[in-house]
């Protein structure tokens, strides 16, 4: 699904399929935290293995911060001109600074129970850190694509007052929720053991494997600890993540595709709010692919592929012809060749392949993680 050009520069270019992090927790190590409960992440206590780990943390930061930037610049462009399409902007520069302060507010996040007020830290010490730190990234910004020191003035009222709602969205719902996420780890042998051979937690629909003698023994995935789920991240979380990584797929894809064209001229990439449920969706469908064809079936990687491209190729199709029928289709590919009414084409398969293999590694990642619901 793609997103398509914004202002009238030509057809959009779309990127990105359904894709999943990487590395499946075992069932040992599952069990063995079973006895006793582990604390949430980094934000909520240091125990070993609990918390999710840097760079998982940093790529769910610049995920969000993309997603962040895409509903806003919709939004203001649909106030502007209406627009079914839905367009909406941001750039791998913007990633790269939305990890950076996402990561330096969270360190800030944990700071709160210092403060003597909790309305003071919420209310006023936290905005302001955030604000702060958002003014200067898009300084930052501007700065290093050339726009020099005068490329903007200060933030207007009403940027200030947006900036203010998102650090409230930012502190109380996003970090209180996101920072209750944990990533399971695999039991550490002990000294002078010799290492047993780990199972890959068994998803959804796995079947048994067969025992000696021909018995079927159950799957034993990670046991739940007190409050947490048996399984990985619940339906919603995951759909919510995919279509996230949708709009992650099309900005980079769309600005690089920019960027061979324009040269130096581009400087963002497009994508459009439809993007988020046709990811989310899709991704969410070929994950049970896989975890069916991988788990119960026993089929390779270039077994399951095809299956997965004709579901994609389906699936665009069936939305595009939708949104074309209410005018709101952010994509064409009619000047491409090996294309179908326009809506799909082999053009994109090699990308289309790259990003389902990709896929199974980040359904993977997500199996390891775990949220903790609030009590």
């Amino acid at each position: 699904m793609a997103g398509s050009d914004a202002d009238g520069r030509g057809p959009a270019r779309r990127g990105g399929a359904a894709r999943r992090p990487a590395g499946s927790s075992s069932a040992r190590g599952g069990e063995a935290a079973a006895g006793r409960p582990e604390p949430l992440s980094t934000a909520e206590a240091a125990a070993e293995g609990a918390e999710l780990p840097a760079w998982m943390r940093l790529y769910f930061y610049g995920m969000h911060g993309i997603t962040l930037d895409v509903l806003v610049s919709a939004a203001r462009r649909f106030a502007r001109s209406p627009d079914l399409r839905m367009l909406g902007f941001s750039s791998p520069y913007r990633c790269l600074l939305h990890l950076l302060t996402h990561f330096a507010l969270e360190q800030v996040y944990l700071q709160r129970r210092r403060c003597p007020s909790a309305f003071v830290f919420n209310f006023l010490l936290y905005p302001l850190a955030h604000v702060g730190l958002q003014t200067l990234a898009g300084r930052a910004l501007l700065l290093g694509l050339g726009g020099g020191p005068g490329g903007a003035g200060a933030p207007g009222a009403g940027d200030l007052a947006l900036q203010y709602l998102l650090a409230l969205y930012h502190s109380q719902v996003f970090l209180r929720r996101f920072l209750r996420l944990r990533c399971r780890r695999q039991l550490q042998p002990r000294p002078g053991a010799a290492p047993a051979p780990a199972p890959a937690p068994a998803p959804p629909g796995a079947r048994a494997p067969a025992a000696a003698g021909g018995r079927r023994r159950r799957p034993r995935g990670p046991r739940a600890t007190e409050g947490a789920p048996s399984k990985g991240l619940p339906d919603l979380l995951r759909f919510l993540f995919y279509g996230m990584h949708g709009f992650l797929d099309e900005i980079f894809f769309t600005f690089f595709f920019d960027v061979l064209g324009q040269g130096d001229r581009a400087t963002s990439g497009h994508t459009s709010l439809w993007s988020f449920f046709m990811y989310g969706s899709c991704s969410f469908v070929v994950e049970k692919l896989y975890f069916y064809l991988h788990y119960s079936r026993g089929w390779s990687t270039w077994q399951r592929v095809p299956v997965y491209v004709i579901f994609i190729y389906l699936w665009e199709l069936s939305w595009g012809l939708g949104l074309r029928a209410c005018g709101a289709c952010s994509w064409d590919y009619s000047h491409y060749p090996l294309n179908f009414l326009g809506l799909i084409t082999l053009m994109y398969l090699p990308g289309w392949i790259f990003l389902c293999v990709y896929q199974d590694l980040l359904s993977n990642a997500l199996w390891r993680v775990q949220y903790i619901p609030t009590d």
